[in-house]
């Protein structure tokens, strides 16, 4: 007992330690004129993000597949003081249009300082029914799309030594019911993109992955699929 006491207190010591040190080291003003690739951007935490970026005056090459709600993205982009803003059309159901986008973006921008990988595929808050054709849909749009947009944006990002921004869910670390498809997607990022970390490390490549875990968010579509649901999972 008293050893678990002494670890609680040495790391509670640690923990303040570290929010007394912490020193947030960001500059807004690296994100001036920066080449940002947003894919996912015409509403929810993509949309958000797009904002966020024009506020700092990046420049911003925006993507998803509702072309009259990207127009009026972009314009608040640059309401919002965004250097550049373009949008580009893309369903990433295709297997052949993340090789567009990019090519796109790299020729808009005149190349990549991020990649912001955000979109994802519409799947039901439901108990698992079978639908293999569904899953295998939803893996090309949630997982093989990523893939092949981060492998056609490695070469821009090496150059510029920047970063790949992969959006995923606490559902890639946590099974929980209702969402075995989407789930399996964002397990599966993690996976591919932890090994490709490691593997520009070890090829001496300049390029920052960021993984981002996000839990449950008040965005319209999630409320409205998991209304009634959540608490059964409790």
């Amino acid at each position: 007992m008293r050893a678990a006491g002494l670890l609680l207190l040495v790391l509670g010591i640690a923990a303040l330690w570290v929010a007394f040190s912490w020193r947030d080291t960001f500059e807004p003003g690296s994100l001036s004129g920066a080449r940002v690739l947003l894919t996912g951007a015409s509403d929810g935490i993509g949309e958000q993000m797009a904002y966020h970026y024009a506020r700092f005056g990046a420049q911003i090459v925006l993507t998803a597949r509702r072309e009259a709600v990207l127009q009026k993205v972009m314009a608040k982009c640059l309401e919002l003081g965004a250097k550049k803003a373009v949008y580009f059309v893309a369903d990433m159901a295709s297997p052949t249009e993340p090789e567009k986008l990019v090519r796109f973006a790299s020729e808009q921008l005149g190349g990549l300082d991020f990649v912001v990988l955000n979109h994802i595929g519409a799947s039901p808050f439901e108990m698992w029914a079978g639908d293999v054709d569904h899953l295998r849909w939803l893996m090309q749009v949630n997982f093989f799309s990523y893939v092949a947009l981060a492998s056609a944006a490695l070469p821009a990002l090496a150059e510029s030594k920047g970063s790949l921004v992969v959006v995923s869910s606490l559902a890639g670390r946590v099974s929980t019911p209702f969402v075995a498809p989407y789930s399996a997607t964002k397990f599966a990022l993690e996976g591919f993109f932890g090994s490709l970390r490691h593997e520009l490390v070890m090829q001496q490549k300049e390029i920052s992955i960021t993984l981002c875990f996000l839990g449950l968010i008040d965005t319209e579509s999630a409320i409205s699929k998991t209304q009634g649901k959540v608490a059964m999972t409790a």
